[in-house]
């Protein structure tokens, strides 16, 4: 009896914490609705359909990194979500800091979002860090569009 009862309450956490962190990602989407409004002029070069992003991308990638730099990464994390309605290309926005000339670590992003640097939205940010350090990885990830390898050709 009284092992059913600790596996009763250990269940009951374990719903707790999942209900905590789909609340921490809402959260983040959240708090990141309206800075990603500067990021618009941005979605032709990260869905692929220009060579490069304009002036005002990168005004608005400073900005939106200034104010909060989780937001990059939600952005990121959220590229395939259909209520988006938008094509992102993981390995383009991952490297928009760097075209942009400004300063935006997204080796941090695993740690501002939560998580886990085997899962599959970790992994898109494992690699390309890897990348980025010139490091090689056996698979890379899958980004719905391209992989983190096609940027470095």
């Amino acid at each position: 009896m009284a092992i059913g009862m600790v596996l009763l309450k250990c269940m009951f956490l374990m719903v707790l914490s999942v209900d905590f962190v789909k609340s921490d990602i809402d959260k983040d989407r959240e708090e990141c609705a309206t800075q990603l409004v500067g990021l618009a002029t941005c979605l032709p070069y990260v869905g692929g359909t220009a060579k490069a992003p304009t002036p005002d991308c990168c005004t608005g990638l400073k900005q939106v990194l200034t104010t909060s730099r989780k937001c990059l990464c939600v952005l990121i994390k959220d590229r395939n979500d259909p209520s988006l309605g938008l094509k992102i290309n993981a390995t383009l926005a991952l490297g928009l800091p760097s075209v942009c000339k400004t300063k935006a670590n997204t080796s941090e992003c695993l740690a501002l979002l939560h998580l886990s640097p085997n899962s599959p939205d970790g992994k898109v940010f494992e690699d390309h860090n890897s990348m980025s350090n010139g490091t090689t990885t056996t698979a890379p990830a899958s980004t719905g569009m391209s992989t983190v390898k096609e940027q470095h050709l």
